[in-house]
């Protein structure tokens, strides 16, 4: 896939991304893909994206399965570009695994594997952790300083779509435990009317005769209330937004 239109900005085409990837794993996935097809000419690169988070790293997005192999292999180490990057701020190059004096072992072990060089960019950086976009090529010095300084200006205008993407999802997130939270207290507020009517007594002693029950029968005060709806109505609570 690709979405690159000479004359249109890196963050635009990230933003179309969004777009047709409303939720950030497939969006993720498919600026790996993006990626991989924006710098692979003529070479072909493998893209993928490392995030680290209290010293644990995983791969989260990837051009391919290869790249996951690839940074698996890494995470086995507990170090190497990628995490190097994505730990530091700083835009990691290995020119020639063969001869770069860095990590021997992970070097070793991709170049068996017919990788020879690799480039790990920092993408988001934070007090527990980050992200890093990684590439990776089978021929030595693949990745000119030309190369290197488009990948860095594509990182950076990336990373501040990436926080765009993550804040959609906290949004949503945060949106969808407000939606239960109400569904919670419309239940909980229409059993409390029907205790109050059945008692003939005020909604504070409504509400605390249901907190007993709750407490007595060790069950959450939500269900309680939906299961006594239920019984009274012969339907559940439904809750209307605007």
């Amino acid at each position: 896939m690709s979405v690159h239109t000479p004359g249109t900005s890196v963050a635009a085409q990230l933003q179309k991304l969004i777009l047709d990837h409303p939720e950030v794993s497939p969006f993720l996935e498919a600026f790996a893909v993006h990626a991989a097809d924006l710098f692979s000419d003529p070479t072909k690169i493998l893209c993928s994206i490392t995030l680290k988070r209290d010293k644990h790293a995983q791969t989260v997005a990837t051009s391919g399965p290869e790249a996951i192999e690839l940074d698996e292999l890494q995470y086995g180490y507990g170090d190497g570009p990628c995490l190097h990057a994505a730990e530091t701020d700083e835009q990691t190059l290995v020119d020639d695994t063969g001869t770069d004096p860095r990590w021997r072992e992970y070097f070793d072990e991709i170049r068996s594997r017919g990788y020879h060089s690799m480039l790990a960019v920092p993408l988001l950086i934070g007090n527990d952790g980050g992200a890093a976009l990684n590439l990776y090529a089978r021929a030595k010095g693949i990745f000119s300083e030309e190369l290197t300084g488009r990948v860095q200006e594509y990182a950076e205008e990336a990373a501040i779509t990436l926080q765009v993407a993550v804040q959609i999802a906290n949004h949503k997130d945060v949106g969808e435990n407000l939606r239960k939270a109400m569904e919670s207290r419309t239940a909980i507020d229409v059993a409390v009317g029907i205790v109050a009517g059945q008692n003939r007594c005020s909604q504070e002693e409504a509400f605390a005769i249901l907190g007993r029950a709750s407490s007595n029968q060790n069950i959450k005060l939500r269900e309680l209330a939906e299961r006594l709806v239920e019984s009274v109505t012969a339907a559940k609570v439904a809750t209307h937004f605007a």
